[in-house]
C-alpha cells in the first residue's frame, strides 16, 4: 500500500448520508483534541490533509479520505464537554450508524493521549471495540511531550489501566518526531491484506 496516494473524498454529518462501504476502511477514533488530524497528516506526509485545530471539537463529521485501494475514515472526537445536547445526540447517532451499517472496517486506530490515563469515554470505546470483535490498535499520542522518566511511569500505569484489552498492539506516536509512524503503517498494511 502506498501512503503517498491520498485525497479528501467527502464529509458526512448524519448516518443517513453515509455512502455504502465499497473498499476496506481504516478508522481513526479518539477524544476531542487527542491528535487525530495531526496523526493523519503525519501518516501521509501531508501538512493540511486533515484540518488541525487547537480548539477541541472541530471535527464534527465523519471525514473520508480515499487512499491506495483503501478508505480512511476520521471520526469526530468524543468527550468534548462544551457541545450542546442536540449536538451530542447527533454525534451518538452518527457513530451508532457508522459502526452498525455493515462497513468493511479492517482496523480502528484508537488514539489515547499518552500523558493521561484513558478517559471514561476512551474505556467505553475500547470496550465496544473489544466486545464487538472489531480489529483495533491503541495509539498513544503526544509521546514527545514526556521525558524519559514520565514515559516509563505512563507505560507502567497504562499497562494496568488497559489490562482488560490483552495484547492488542500499542504504538507510542508523535506527530512532531514521527515516532511510531512506521509501525502504525505496518499494522495498517497488515490489516488490509486479510
Amino acid at each position: 500500500m502506498r501512503f503517498d496516494v491520498i485525497e479528501f473524498a467527502a464529509a458526512y454529518g448524519t448516518s443517513s448520508q453515509l455512502p455504502p462501504s465499497t473498499l476496506p476502511e481504516i478508522v481513526f477514533s479518539g477524544r476531542s483534541n487527542v491528535g487525530k488530524s495531526s496523526l493523519i497528516n503525519r501518516l501521509f506526509s501531508r501538512k493540511n490533509l486533515a484540518r488541525v485545530s487547537s480548539t477541541p471539537g472541530k471535527t464534527v463529521t465523519v471525514n473520508f479520505f480515499r487512499g491506495d485501494g483503501v478508505i480512511f475514515a476520521d471520526l469526530p472526537g468524543y468527550g468534548y464537554a462544551k457541545r450542546n445536547r442536540s449536538e451530542k445526540e447527533r454525534w451518538a447517532e452518527l457513530m451508532e450508524g457508522y459502526f452498525s451499517s455493515g462497513r468493511n472496517i479492517r482496523l480502528v486506530v484508537q488514539l489515547i493521549d499518552m500523558r493521561h490515563a484513558p478517559s471514561a469515554d476512551d474505556i467505553t470505546m475500547l470496550d465496544f471495540l473489544r466486545d464487538s470483535g472489531t480489529p483495533y490498535v491503541i495509539v498513544f499520542t503526544k509521546c514527545d511531550k514526556l521525558n524519559r522518566g514520565e514515559t516509563e511511569k505512563r507505560r507502567e500505569e497504562s499497562a494496568k489501566e488497559l489490562a482488560a484489552y490483552g495484547d492488542v498492539p500499542k504504538v507510542e506516536f508523535s506527530s512532531v518526531t514521527g515516532a511510531g509512524t512506521d509501525l502504525l503503517k505496518e499494522l495498517i498494511i497488515k490489516s488490509t491484506e486479510v
